[in-house]
């Protein structure tokens, strides 16, 4: 309970301030909401509330239950006796789980017994980390036991000893293994690949294995792509997502259906859908799934047509400047969905599926807010200096006067292939950026799903080309306004976003005063060398950069901005996760460096224990503070 009364006091600090700016304190003080699923009864919704505990550094988290027809939300103990426990089998005879299996002697202790107290590391291939850790010679394998009387007997590896893993590294969990129906298969997701082939490819298959008879199946191997968030309906159906390319991990994302041996492709038809997640419907035919699409994500339906000839039917259910971000489940004529926006943080609703109206469900941010000065944001065409049609998102400081003049900031989106929605964020977020003064500009610039298959991958292979034009484009059309103080312009953003920081740092011509980039990709030679996933680089890139005869790479490595540094002569911030595998810290020590060296205004803000995000509560704050701190400084 101790916990939960800083919550409570969060609130009522909150309540004391009649809509005032939002802050970077406010923000952390905010509740999270997410939904855990609905009770066995199909009557309460459960969900989980945290809020950063800056002075301990850690989430407080507690658990609800809240009536779907209507009615107050309870505290709950214990969340697992209402929710059905998935991991057991519909029949009840047997439970799954995951564990750490040790394979391969990496570590020199493993390897040499009288060396215990060696630190030392051997490997012989890629894949030596990933993502936030080192490999330490053990994979995650999936195990299958009895279960009576709330026991579990003997644990069964159904991987046995193969050095492959599942749930998939980093973000794999529950989901990448399910039951059948029927009790009788377990389906899970693994790639099969070691080392540095594991490395170069991204093609996770899905497998069946038999209890009955310890047999295993690969159920997609003709497809060389991905094979993810396998899902069966009641009557044993199974559909999955699926990419169709090796290598390419932001190929076109479509929905398809097993049905009767054979692969049904249920969105590949329609160039615009690029689907984010997805559930069956309780008909056992439709099936609802969430797709960006003019700048925000909406829930769409298809139905599943079997093996005929004729097309699915793709309905959008949903519609609005907001974002649902996910499905949790279909109840009755309503989805139980997860909707925000750039100024509202994430509530569970209700969406009709035949209305599209929503219901608000949870109301813990609802005090908060009524405190909080509301901004707005503005959807917008503009056309690019090649003449294409491109989505930008304006967002407007509390209180926008137009007859006022107001600094902007030009937002760069990461992926580079995320789309830029009304998406909420705790470390990027729009309404507490615009609550600072700034005029914040948010295009979907080239490489973002949801305008067609060629919008989307017209970033790969040319990073330094049109995407850039595009971020230029966007500065110089909002600064045709008004109320925009072109002295006092601003560019900032993460990941890809970080690397177009750097980039536009040295083709700016002098439209910026001032540059943040965190976690961004300052040379593609290094990064090359350095990064983890090299299926993202070999497709992004084109190949690798000591291959002469390879144009498109040659290309892609002449765009590196390291090479533009000549060029830098504006104040920039650095920031940089220590643990960062995807972007390693030597991107961004040699940005900072090159800044230093040339006599540039710049500051390196370095969490040696972060990864490609900043998750601790304090370092969240410090982030925020240093953030606004330099932009105040500079700008």
């Amino acid at each position: 309970m101790r916990k939960f009364l800083f919550i409570i006091s969060a609130f009522t600090m909150l309540q004391a301030n009649a809509q005032q700016n939002l802050t970077p304190e406010k923000l952390l003080q905010l509740g999270r909401v997410s939904a855990l699923g609905i009770s066995k009864d199909n009557k309460l919704l459960i969900y989980k509330v945290s809020v950063p505990n800056i002075q301990e550094n850690k989430m407080d988290s507690k658990f609800y239950s809240l009536p779907l027809a209507g009615g107050t939300a309870v505290e709950v103990d214990n969340k697992d006796v209402l929710l059905n426990n998935n991991r057991i089998s519909p029949d009840g005879k047997y439970i799954l789980s995951s564990e750490e299996v040790k394979l391969n002697k990496v570590l020199g202790k493993d390897k040499y017994q009288d060396l215990d107290k060696t630190s030392g590391q051997v490997y012989t291939s890629l894949n030596y980390r990933h993502w936030d850790k080192w490999f330490d010679g053990s994979f995650s394998h999936v195990f299958f036991a009895p279960y009576a009387n709330g026991q579990a007997g003997d644990k069964k590896d159904i991987m046995k000893d193969e050095p492959y893993f599942c749930p998939q590294q980093p973000f794999g969990g529950d989901e990448d293994f399910i039951w059948s129906p029927d009790s009788k298969k377990i389906i899970y997701i693994t790639k099969k690949k070691f080392g540095t082939d594991y490395a170069v490819s991204t093609n996770t298959d899905i497998f069946e294995y038999d209890i009955e008879t310890g047999n295993t199946k690969n159920l997609t191997e003709e497809n060389k792509g991905y094979d993810v968030a396998p899902a069966f309906n009641k009557q044993g159906k199974l559909a999955w997502l699926q990419m169709k390319t090796d290598g390419y991990e932001s190929d076109k994302n479509d929905l398809v259906v097993l049905t009767k041996g054979t692969t049904v492709n249920l969105t590949g038809f329609n160039d615009q859908i690029h689907i984010e997640s997805f559930i069956w419907g309780n008909d056992d035919k439709t099936l609802f799934f969430v797709a960006p699409v003019d700048g925000t994500l909406q829930v769409f339906s298809v139905n599943d047509i079997g093996l005929t000839k004729m097309l699915p039917r793709i309905t959008q259910i949903s519609k609005g400047d907001f974002d649902i971000n996910s499905i949790i489940a279909q109840i009755g004529d309503d989805l139980i969905v997860s909707k925000e926006n750039i100024s509202r943080a994430a509530e569970i609703y209700k969406l009709n599926i035949k209305t599209g109206a929503l219901t608000q469900l949870t109301h813990v941010n609802d005090e908060a807010y009524k405190n909080i000065a509301p901004v707005k944001s503005e959807k917008k065409y503009i056309t690019t200096s090649d003449n294409q049609k491109m989505l930008e998102w304006i967002v407007y400081p509390p209180n926008f006067d137009a007859t006022k003049k107001y600094p902007v900031l030009l937002y760069c989106q990461g992926g580079p292939q995320s789309p830029t929605t009304q998406f909420y964020s705790y470390r990027w977020n729009f309404q507490l950026i615009a609550s600072q003064g700034y005029i914040i500009v948010v295009p979907s610039r080239r490489g973002m799903p949801g305008f067609g298959t060629k919008w989307n991958e017209d970033v790969s292979k040319d990073w330094g080309g049109h995407v850039i034009q595009d971020y230029l484009d966007a500065i110089d059309n909002i600064s045709k306004e008004s109320y925009i103080d072109t002295s006092r312009r601003g560019c900032v953003g993460a990941s890809f976003g970080g690397y177009s920081v750097y980039e536009l740092a040295g083709k700016h011509e002098g439209r910026f005063k001032t540059f943040i980039a965190h976690d961004g990709i300052f040379d593609f030679r290094s990064m090359y060398g350095t990064t983890d996933e090299m299926w993202f680089e070999n497709w992004e890139k084109g190949g690798n950069y000591w291959d002469k005869s390879n144009k498109a790479a040659q290309h892609s490595f002449e765009q590196s901005p390291s090479n533009f540094v000549d060029k830098w002569n504006t104040p920039i911030m650095i920031v940089q996760g220590g643990i960062d595998y995807r972007v390693p810290v030597e991107q961004g020590q040699q940005a900072f460096q090159a800044a230093q060296l040339k006599g540039i205004k710049s500051k390196l803000l370095y969490f040696p224990d972060e990864n490609h995000w900043v998750l601790k509560p304090q370092n969240a704050l410090l982030w925020q503070r240093e953030f606004f701190g330099w932009l105040k400084e500079t700008l």
